[in-house]
């Protein structure tokens, strides 16, 4: 599917966003329920075997995920697979899950994980705090989306009729190092449609690997409910 064929959803609005974490941090406070794992514990925890596998943890490494909401992938990340929380950041551009998130870590004991509110289509997100570059290019080793580039896809044209999520992939290859990696899962693009738009001349990004997802059988025909797909930003480019 092309990400222009995509009809605009009120899953694509900030607003509709601001709603959700706005009861998430609600019920957090009144009830300590830390919210919605987006897409469910099974597929997190497989991109936390990803990178272990593939971007195990290293003391000065530097972690992204864009879109963090409550922050439950970065603290797997640091809870259970022992990635140092002063390396990993989450960016949103809801305020509200930022505040969640930084709650949960804190309830968790790992506040030392950063959280930011960051718009990622229009800018760079923060820097880490030993992180002395003046810009943001060539910051992160690894970069993680967990159903954020499937919301930004169902945003409305901007005023120039161009559909938001079109600049999201070279934002991504921007921001990784040499050598860095980035993987994403979706449930609204197949592995194949994934390595069309990230694989491009324009991003220089190749294909990694896939993660395999338990698959269901309807009407003759067999799949995953999420494809997660990892690219790598080449050390040296010809």
């Amino acid at each position: 599917m092309d990400t222009s064929e995509l009809e605009p959803s009120r899953l694509g609005t900030k607003e509709h966003w601001d709603n959700v974490y706005e009861d998430e941090l609600d019920n957090f406070d009144e009830n300590g329920d830390e919210g919605e794992i987006w897409f469910g514990k099974k597929a997190m925890n497989a991109m936390v075997g990803w990178a272990e596998q593939h971007a195990p943890p290293q003391p000065d490494m530097s972690i992204l995920e864009v879109g963090s909401g409550n922050g439950a992938l970065l603290f797997a990340l640091a809870g259970k697979a022992s990635y140092p929380a002063q390396r990993l950041m989450g960016i949103d551009y809801s305020e509200g899950a930022v505040q969640l998130a930084q709650s949960v870590g804190r309830s968790r004991h790992l506040a030392a994980v950063t959280f930011r509110v960051c718009d990622f289509l229009q800018e760079d997100p923060p820097l880490l705090p030993d992180n002395h570059k003046t810009d943001g290019i060539g910051t992160w080793d690894l970069i993680l989306d967990k159903g954020t580039y499937d919301a930004i896809a169902l945003m409305e044209k901007d005023e120039n009729g161009k559909v938001p999520v079109e600049g999201y992939p070279m934002r991504i290859a921007k921001l990784l190092n040499p050598g860095g990696h980035f993987l994403i899962t979706s449930c609204n693009f197949t592995e194949a449609e994934l390595q069309t738009k990230f694989i491009t001349g324009e991003t220089g990004l190749l294909y990694h690997s896939r993660i395999q997802h338990p698959t269901i059988s309807f009407g003759g025909s067999t799949g995953s409910a999420c494809s997660s797909v990892a690219f790598t930003k080449p050390a040296c480019r010809k």
